[in-house]
């Protein structure tokens, strides 16, 4: 059956007559990063929606992917109540990342970052987007550290004094000075989250901190005293590697541009690696395998082709793991069948970047190259082939 232009024409604007337009336009989107958060959501819908009274707003929840059916729970809300929407992210996770994906899926004119599991109170948003629409600042931040605020309900007296000293370090780094740069509340205009949006590194947990760090333009900021509060339901998302991660956030603002953050990381893992063998092959020639020690008519270079086999698979097996959890903490493995065939494909990439080694340094020698120019060359494009390799099947996708 042909259809004309003219009945599609006219079947648009019959469209466009029977949607009725929203009683009042979209003004502000709060975007709640999420991972086993699913006893929280409903809750954390109903404060806004009292704490936001008057206001078209929109909730976005941006879930990693939690086995505990948080999507599952933010997309039974949405059947009956179409301001709370969910993005449900496969094979990628990260707090900052998460905002980014949840500020940019919006036409809200201003969004809003804040935690889904009740740390932060929903009651300052009316004050934050008054600060933002009145024109006279572009950003507007709960801070726990400001005159008026209090940590008292947190109940955790060492992660206070661990995000002050933080907070201190990020002021230095990043030239910003806030009482609070690592807060995780705040709320600035669409457009200039979007203007530099492909500039944010999306690395570690603090996207406040990224913003500042990146734009170019220094923003006029509004402080809110934060009064924060203890969770609600479930445990804290913050583990050991939240200071690693926000060591890795500070460097990717500093110097990501000129060595790129992730192959840094490898390559200090690497570095990590490279004493970690020589530390178990001291241990097996000289207490395994020392003098005491009799072990049929071995010889010296048998011995040392033993010992040099376990003290490298030991120190790929160290590095494996320090770079499945830290380097792609983003893409971390999970399970004993994943992480063996994640080994074994990492087994298999270090040993094609030795014989990368091997042979580009051979190469070099031969044409005159100095032997310590030589092995070094070897050992960086070695590092780049296993990194690249590693990357993408490791890690990545095939």
């Amino acid at each position: 059956m042909n259809i004309s232009s003219s009945d599609l024409a006219q079947a648009a604007e019959a469209a466009a007559e029977a949607v009725s337009p929203p009683a009042k336009p979209l003004e502000l989107a709060v975007v709640l990063p999420t991972y086993n958060e699913r006893k929280n959501i409903a809750t954390m819908v109903a404060r806004l929606d009292k704490a936001l009274a008057g206001v078209a707003w929109e909730a976005i929840y941006v879930d990693d992917n939690s086995p505990d059916g948080t999507a599952d729970e933010a997309r039974r809300l949405s059947l009956v109540d179409p301001r709370v929407r969910c993005i449900q992210r496969i094979g990628r996770r990260g707090l900052a990342s998460a905002a980014i994906e949840g500020m940019c899926a919006t036409a809200a004119p201003v969004v809003a970052v804040m935690d889904a599991d009740h740390q932060h109170d929903p009651e300052l948003l009316p004050q934050m987007l008054q600060a933002i629409t009145s024109g006279e600042y572009d950003l507007a931040y709960a801070s726990r550290f400001a005159e008026g605020a209090s940590t008292d309900a947190w109940g955790r007296p060492d992660r206070v004094k661990a995000s002050g000293l933080a907070n201190r370090i990020a002021n230095k780094v990043t030239g910003v000075e806030l009482t609070d740069p690592m807060s995780g509340f705040f709320m600035l205009r669409a457009r200039t989250l979007r203007a530099d949006a492909h500039r944010l590194s999306g690395v570690g947990f603090k996207i406040l901190l990224d913003i500042l760090a990146t734009v170019e333009t220094p923003l006029r900021v509004k402080e809110f005293p934060l009064n924060f509060a203890a969770r609600a339901e479930g445990e804290s998302k913050l583990d050991q590697t939240v200071v690693f991660e926000f060591l890795v956030g500070l460097y990717d603002k500093w110097l990501g541009r000129i060595i790129p953050t992730r192959f840094a990381l490898f390559g200090t893992v690497g570095a990590m690696g490279v004493v970690v063998q020589l530390a178990v092959l001291w241990i097996m020639l000289h207490i395994v395998f020392g003098e005491r020690f009799v072990y049929g008519n071995w010889s010296e270079s048998t011995t040392f082709n033993i010992s040099n086999t376990i003290a490298a698979l030991v120190a790929m097996t160290f590095n494996f793991v320090l770079n499945n959890e830290l380097t792609y903490s983003d893409k971390r493995l999970r399970g004993f069948g994943p992480l063996m065939r994640g080994w074994a494909q990492f087994a298999l990439t270090c040993s094609l970047g030795l014989l990368t080694n091997i042979g580009s340094a051979a190469v070099l020698k031969t044409i005159g190259v100095h032997d310590v120019l030589a092995v070094v060359t070897g050992v960086l494009l070695a590092s780049v082939f296993n990194f690249a390799l590693s990357s993408k099947f490791v890690w990545g996708k095939y």
